[in-house]
């Protein structure tokens, strides 16, 4: 017999929000299957606010709220039998962050759970990707976030090393991110991959998404890492007002692509990986199938 249930994750992140609603298909004897059934993304930055200030602003929190709001009617409408928000490296840092938790509980009726990087990382690392990881071959696991990004590293079908660092989109753009800390990336990733080498990329993001899709390469084709680089080099060479006008892109999507880009680069080149796989999958989704399995 066919069971079909509903749970949601809410994503804070420190570029944007996100609600995903699942459908988990469920069948005795078969393995589980999970679905999107809604998305819904509102570009509040917040790592803006806590980056450069230390704190979320009034005029931010109330947008959070309404938001949230929002989104809680949203899961009514769709029956959502259980969910989880988690808000990342944008609510970990700032000083006022547990005091815009619970005006959110109390305003809205949302439980958030401020995550660390490292159960961050431990979250999007779970989520299934047996249909991309090959037991006998190595891969690295690159999600670019607002605040973050969360690399993982993948041999013989299971995690082997994994860390966060702080480098994100919102902080590159904000010039905050020093070159110490990209050599401590580069350190760890050659560590890492040193004796699993060669090593294929897994890039997972809302702008890795983007330019994918604009690749127009089918889901289980990969991009090369030359293709990556010359899109890299001619979004730079565009004005944001052109990335908006010419490319369609969102205007909270034109300026983080190209410190994005920046970070899959690099770490495909220190990794010495020549190609990237773009599977559909984010926090919002490991927290899902986290919730599902009971590891969260």
């Amino acid at each position: 017999m066919l069971n079909i249930r509903k749970y949601a994750a809410i994503d804070i992140g420190s570029n944007a929000m996100r609600l995903l609603v699942a459908n988990i298909i469920e069948e005795e004897g078969k393995e589980t299957q999970f679905s999107k059934s809604s998305l819904v993304r509102v570009p509040i930055r917040l790592g803006q606010d806590s980056f450069t200030v230390g704190e979320i602003s009034d005029e931010t929190i109330d947008r959070m709220i309404d938001a949230m709001k929002a989104y809680k009617l949203l899961m009514k409408v769709h029956k959502v039998e259980r969910y989880m928000a988690c808000a990342t490296s944008a609510m970990r840092e700032a000083y006022n962050g547990q005091e815009v938790v619970d005006r959110i509980r109390r305003e809205a009726d949302i439980e958030i759970k401020i995550i660390d990087g490292k159960t961050e990382a431990a979250i999007i690392a779970s989520t299934d990707l047996h249909h991309l990881v090959k037991t006998d071959q190595s891969y690295l696991y690159v999600d670019v976030g607002g605040g973050s990004t969360e690399f993982s590293l993948f041999a013989n079908g299971s995690i082997v090393a994994s860390r966060s660092f702080k480098v994100g989109t919102v902080r590159l753009l904000h010039n905050m991110v020093t070159d110490v800390v990209w050599q401590e990336i580069e350190k760890w990733i050659r560590a890492a991959v040193v004796d699993h080498e060669p090593v294929t990329m897994i890039g997972s993001g809302g702008n890795i998404n983007k330019i994918f899709k604009m690749s127009g390469k089918l889901q289980d084709k990969p991009l090369s890492y030359l293709w990556l680089n010359a899109q890299f080099s001619q979004l730079n060479a565009m004005t944001y007002e052109q990335r908006i006008y010419e490319l369609g892109l969102n205007a909270d999507r034109a300026d983080v692509i190209i410190p994005a880009l920046k970070v899959y680069l690099n770490a495909m080149k220190w990794s010495g990986a020549r190609q990237i796989y773009v599977p559909k999958i984010g926090l919002s989704d490991g927290i899902v199938k986290a919730m599902y399995y009971g590891r969260i």
